[in-house]
């Protein structure tokens, strides 16, 4: 399938829904499915946000989303979403209210900013995943690249596997549990909030500290790895801020070196 593009960069202006969809059974209890492998970016989402928002299905699958960008993105109210197959960069961003269930993988910055609500990741995903999170569940059955939860602002990320460099970074509030490895320069700049570990941690990174599990740790640890069906681990630990950043100097760095 052609798909035009106009000379200002925007893809598809007149693009409309393909309404393509099949819709079966009655009231709340309706499901559609679609296939999204001829269809563009904005198809797809324009078919999804018909269905949910003006045909009211609550239930809903792609077929076939060819690893595509920035599918899922924006839907702002409650209803739950299978994609069977893997997604590009910038899924399932800026949502507030959905369960998606992605049967794949994911690229990078999958859930960035999402709002409230469940995204679960049969397989692994890439850098950036959980981004600026400010709620909700974001959980990869596999393995993440770095920077996991880079400014995250609430919710819960749950990583089954091991995750990369710099995992935590400048995290505000929120949790994260990683069950495998963890890279370098964990929580680095980190200002509140919680990252558990079950697996070996390469380096702190700059005013992260270990802190000891309290009872509360524990349920949660083991209430959301029961939720979803994750094994626990033998042993987590805990990791928080240190507090030292929370107050900074008169003079910079740089400058106290002159001074000195």
């Amino acid at each position: 399938m052609k798909i035009r593009y106009d000379a200002r960069g925007l893809a598809e202006p007149d693009a409309q829904a393909p309404n393509i969809a099949k819709i079966e059974g009655e009231g709340p209890a309706r499901q559609a499915v679609f296939d999204a492998a001829d269809l563009s970016t904005r198809q797809i989402n324009l078919e999804l946000r018909r269905l949910v928002y003006y045909e009211g299905v609550a239930d809903v699958t792609i077929q076939n989303p060819g690893a595509k960008h920035s599918i899922a993105v924006g839907i702002l109210t409650r209803c739950r979403i299978t994609i069977e197959g893997s997604l590009g960069y910038f899924g399932c961003g800026l949502i507030d209210g959905p369960e998606i269930h992605i049967k794949g993988r994911v690229g990078w910055s999958v859930a960035e900013n999402m709002m409230s609500g469940v995204v679960v990741i049969d397989k692994i995903a890439g850098s950036l995943a959980g981004a600026a999170l400010r709620g909700g569940d974001l959980v990869v059955r596999g393995d993440v690249g770095a920077r996991t939860g880079i400014d995250q602002k609430g919710g819960t990320i749950v990583v089954g596997g091991s995750a990369g460099m710099m995992t935590g970074f400048m995290l505000q509030r929120g949790r994260q549990i990683i069950c495998g490895n963890v890279g370098g320069g964990l929580g680095d700049s980190m200002y509140d909030g919680a990252i558990y570990v079950g697996g070996k941690v390469t380096s702190l990174g700059v005013d992260c500290v270990e802190a000891e599990l309290t009872p509360g740790d524990h349920e949660l640890l083991e209430r959301k790895l029961r939720i979803y069906g994750l094994e626990p681990k033998a042993s987590f630990r805990k990791f928080v801020c240190g507090q030292k950043l929370w107050h900074y100097d008169n003079l910079e760095p740089a400058e106290r070196k002159l001074v000195l």
